[in-house]
């Protein structure tokens, strides 16, 4: 239970971040037309409704993301911080071929430009880069403390 619990807390952790960075991005100017708020929204019916898109996102990073990395406790080698850029890289992956040509971006991104899937890229990294960082912080405190 308690591997749920931490790969909770990381995916929440790590969608904050992800969060701040994605504001960073909209009030700097940075590639407007890359809205993953706004294809969220619009790829579950709700074009309209940013906090649908918003509410999507936490989801996926906190539930799914959070339940994937504790899943990957069990087993393998290797720190929790590369786990969890592997697990960012496959989640990237699947964005560029299946979620992103869903709201009409292309594979990749590409209708958007070549600056999409390496903006997304870098931004799945520094996710998966909190998310392995903070489980495995929380796994190290619980040992310490059992």
């Amino acid at each position: 239970m308690h591997n749920i619990r931490n790969g909770l807390l990381a995916g929440l952790a790590a969608t904050v971040v992800l969060s701040i960075l994605m504001i960073m991005k909209a009030a700097m100017g940075l590639m407007p037309q890359l809205d993953l708020i706004g294809m969220l929204a619009q790829m579950v019916g709700q074009p309209d409704v940013r906090l649908v898109g918003w509410v999507v996102h936490a989801t996926i990073g906190i539930v799914g993301y959070g339940l994937v990395i504790s899943l990957f406790d069990h087993g393998g080698t290797g720190s929790f911080l590369g786990r969890g850029l592997m697990i960012a890289c496959v989640g990237w992956f699947i964005m560029m071929v299946v979620l992103m040509p869903m709201p009409g971006a292309g594979f990749f991104g590409m209708g958007l430009g070549i600056m999409a899937p390496i903006m997304t890229l870098i931004l799945h990294l520094v996710f998966g880069a909190v998310l392995g960082w903070v489980y495995g912080a929380l796994k190290n405190s619980v040992h310490r403390t059992s």
